[in-house]
């Protein structure tokens, strides 16, 4: 076994790894950027040592620094992560050339199956049922649509190299293909220097299904069952799990046996997961194979009770794999969340900035993988992926309840994330019931909101939640001045039914509170309907406050302004206005909404870099145009204009660092 590895990676991943190789005694060189210098990761490995600038250019993409930085600490091997070099041959050979070894695959392997029409000649060979579709490059527009036309449409345009979604588009028609498939190559041309596109037959409302195999040096190849990662968007998965209710024990024995047969036919080693699509006619079809850890590796790990990087280190290190196919057990359920830096409402737009305030959830079977803390800046500059909360249940049910309360309970503040929409996702119907497909969030969400209505029993709890703490911090503050007062009628402690009306969007809850903080045990009259409430001593002045409502525990996320109280439970975010029954009847002179004013000018909606302005001063623009491409956090958007308008003024540049809600263009209409 290795005493030194280098970590050619950052974030939740190096901490993860570094984990490990703590539990096996292996010392950890970490390397970080101008911008990580401060980055959890760093903290915890035993050495780092500086790449280079921000941009993973200069610094993760390097592998000629990294490689310099492992010989120079006297590692034995490098570790890549997932993301930045973990699938690049190139790199997976240098390694091996300077003498180390590469704790993946070999560099053939990568190249043979990272080039996903290579990939799909082989899983022919190897016997894998594929998608219909030219798997060549597609030449000119004009054969391009022919060749499309002929298969049916709607199409589906992928790209030969890369992979996390990008430059994948779906045509629906003739008309729409030439400019997709432009789109399509310039985004990878960009990305990833291979602008090769090839074209397969739509499957509507697939699921994704993926097996984890792992493979030594001495032939031996096992796979650790199935995840399923259906619930995406933008082809990013959100959540996943494992089992897969649509995957039984002969799928499963067939699906993963394929996919071993993949891998002994590309001569593969170490972690891998080959994904399918899984068709609602229960037909599977070879979609491409990852060659490294996949993100969503914990489900795997806590329902096979296997260590996944123990196994990557002790295979790269040239040992068996210590069990065979038959000793994989699969026990309970595990469902994970991503949680992202990103804003659901806006087309989950990156978001960037400082943590000010953090706190992980706890409890038994839930995991945090993570590398950020309070104090964590979230740059423009790398993967909106934050965290990954996972949870074990017995069964499924089990899993999605302790993975709900657990996303309850995980506070971010400083910038927008996702952790509201994941939380909502989990508490969808059809999600409870494993009617999942790729189209999942399109179909049961717009811009970013369920499309379902809330439960009125969540509202009902929350406005309860809400309530306590506006009256709990309104009777410590009668007490503080009570001693300045003088005792005129009942004193407040004494006094043991209280009234109030809450109000939330269009609904109105009138709400009587009887009970004494002293013994934390409450009845409360939601509009006629009584709960038995018990607050926690010491949780209500936090921004996370458990209840226990007829016996349940529950947990709230809140932030309090006044009387305006925006709480966050099982995905659903509301703020509640709470008054005296006095102050109700003067609630209308209260607050009003503001109108949205038109500005001539174009606001950045993101956070990141400039990569291309495709308009002049002086020209006529039209609504909906395209004026200016960004990149952040390894995503390319453009930016169209907002109405029909002269380009009266261009505020940026190409290369041009910009931030959310900075003035881009000035119009003239």
């Amino acid at each position: 076994m290795y005493h030194k590895i280098l970590i050619a990676n950052r974030g939740e991943i190096a901490v993860r790894i570094i984990k490990t190789c703590r539990k096996l005694g292996i010392q950890t060189v970490a390397v970080y950027s101008e911008v990580d210098f401060r980055a959890r990761y760093v903290e915890l490995a035993d050495q780092a040592v500086f790449i280079g600038g921000a941009r993973a250019q200069e610094s993760y993409l390097s592998a000629n620094k990294i490689i310099s930085a492992a010989l120079n600490a006297g590692c034995q091997a490098i570790h890549p992560g997932y993301g930045f070099l973990s699938e690049n041959a190139a790199f997976s050979q240098s390694v091996t050339d300077a003498g180390m070894d590469f704790i993946g695959p070999p560099a053939h392997a990568i190249s043979l199956l990272g080039d996903k029409m290579a990939s799909k000649a082989l899983a022919i060979r190897a016997g894998l049922p594929v998608v219909a579709g030219h798997h060549e490059p597609l030449g000119e527009p004009e054969e391009a649509v022919a060749i499309a036309t002929q298969l049916g449409f709607p199409v589906l345009l992928k790209p030969a190299a890369g992979g996390g979604g990008r430059g994948m588009r779906v045509v629906d028609n003739p008309h729409e293909f030439a400019a997709a498939l432009s789109a399509c190559r310039d985004e990878v041309r960009k990305g990833f220097s291979d602008d090769r596109i090839f074209i397969e037959q739509y499957v509507e409302r697939p699921r994704h299904i993926e097996i984890q195999i792992m493979a030594d040096h001495h032939g031996n190849v096992i796979h650790l069952g199935e995840r399923e990662c259906s619930v995406q968007r933008r082809y990013q998965k959100v959540i996943e799990e494992s089992p897969s209710v649509a995957v039984d024990s002969m799928l499963r024995a067939e699906i993963g046996r394929v996919a071993c047969a993949l891998a002994r036919e590309a001569g593969y080693t170490n972690a891998g997961t080959v994904e399918f699509l899984l068709a609602s006619d229960g037909n599977f079809y070879f979609l491409e194979m990852n060659t490294r850890l996949q993100v969503e590796h914990p489900v795997t790990e806590l329902v096979t009770g296997l260590d996944l990087v123990e196994l990557q280190l002790r295979i790269a290190s040239g040992e068996r794999l210590s069990l065979q196919q038959e000793d994989v057990g699969i026990k309970g359920w595990a469902m994970e969340a991503r949680v992202c830096a990103e804003d659901p409402s806006r087309g989950f737009l990156p978001t960037t900035g400082m943590i000010t305030r953090y706190a992980e959830p706890r409890g038994e079977h839930v995991r945090v993988d993570t590398g950020i803390n309070a104090g964590s800046v979230i740059s423009i500059y790398y993967d909106s992926l934050l965290a990954k909360v996972t949870a074990w249940g017995e069964d499924r049910e089990a899993a999605r309840q302790r993975l709900i309360r657990a996303l309850n309970g995980y506070h971010v503040e400083g910038l927008t994330t996702n952790v509201d929409f994941v939380n909502s996702t989990l508490d969808q119907a059809s999600f409870a019931r494993g009617d999942l497909s790729t189209g999942f969030i399109e179909e049961h969400f717009s811009s970013g909101e369920s499309k379902a209505p809330p439960a009125p029993e969540h509202l009902q709890y929350m406005a309860m939640a809400s309530l306590l703490i506006y009256h709990s911090r309104r009777s410590l503050l009668k007490t503080s001045v009570k001693p300045m007062t003088p005792q005129v009628g009942s004193s407040p402690e004494l006094e043991k039914s209280h009234t109030y009306v809450i109000r939330v969007d269009n609904e109105v809850f009138h709400v009587r509170l009887e009970g004494d903080p002293v013994t934390r045990t409450w009845a409360i009259f939601v509009n006629g309907t009584s709960y038995n409430v018990r607050t926690p001593e010491f949780e209500f002045y936090r921004r996370r406050l458990v209840l226990w409502i007829n016996g349940r525990s529950h947990m709230f996320r809140m932030q309090y302004e006044g009387n305006h109280i925006r709480t966050s439970f099982c995905g659903i975010v509301r703020t509640f206005e709470i008054y005296s029954p006095a102050e109700w009847r003067l609630a209308h002179y209260m607050r009003r909404e503001k109108k949205a004013v038109q500005e001539n000018a174009l606001r950045c909606p993101m956070p990141g870099l400039i990569t291309a302005v495709c308009v002049a001063e002086g020209e006529y623009v039209r609504k909906g145009q395209e004026l200016l491409r960004m990149e952040s956090m390894k995503m390319e958007s453009g930016i169209a204009s907002p109405y029909d308008a002269y380009v009266e003024k261009l505020l940026v540049r190409t290369g041009q660092t910009v931030e959310t809600d900075e003035v881009l263009i000035g119009f003239r209409t």
